[in-house]
């Protein structure tokens, strides 16, 4: 049932439409848990990835204060996005975050702002612990490079999950 041109559709309707168009396709989208989508005024989502940061020159830095310290920046960042960190884990020279995000969202500039504000904090949090890795006149915190990666296409959430939570944290 199709509302009348100008009408909103409400977030049933939404999900109705979903559903019955879903048989179109595989048993893997037929089997997809339409009541964890996201809805906006004009569409249903779900999209999640997986963000595998490394630190500058994959130097053994991060701490597991540290560690739970760019969890908390992350999760703070992540909201003023309006995107919702789903799992957080790490070792001692990278980290993995799984979060949630809206179609709206430039994934590079969500990205580069992830990198740069948690660097920033981490530089002037920590600074005496990562003046004894990073020594040159330029602050350096994470390498130049990332790794984004859409859940769904290789590993189901569930699998990626407990991998994130299975990392080895340093002492």
């Amino acid at each position: 049932m199709l509302p009348a041109h100008g009408e909103r559709l409400n977030q049933y309707q939404i999900y109705f439409n979903l559903l019955r168009f879903s048989c179109q396709f595989s048993c893997r989208y037929r089997s997809m848990d339409f009541r964890r989508l996201k809805t906006r005024s004009n569409s249903a989502f779900r999209l999640l990835y997986h963000l595998v940061l490394v630190t500058k020159f994959r130097n053994n830095s991060l701490t597991g204060e540290m560690l739970e310290r760019l969890e908390d920046i992350f999760r703070a960042t992540l909201a003023k996005w309006d995107c919702e960190l789903i799992e957080f884990g790490g070792e001692s020279n990278h980290v993995h975050v799984l979060f949630e995000a809206i179609p709206s969202i430039d994934l590079s500039k969500l990205v580069n702002n992830l990198k740069t504000v948690s660097s920033r904090l981490m530089r002037k949090e920590y600074a005496a612990h990562l003046k004894r890795f990073y020594w040159s006149e330029k602050p350096m915190f994470w390498g130049g490079s990332y790794a984004l990666i859409s859940v769904g296409t290789q590993a189901p959430l569930q699998k990626l999950i407990a991998y994130v939570q299975n990392q080895e944290k340093p002492e």
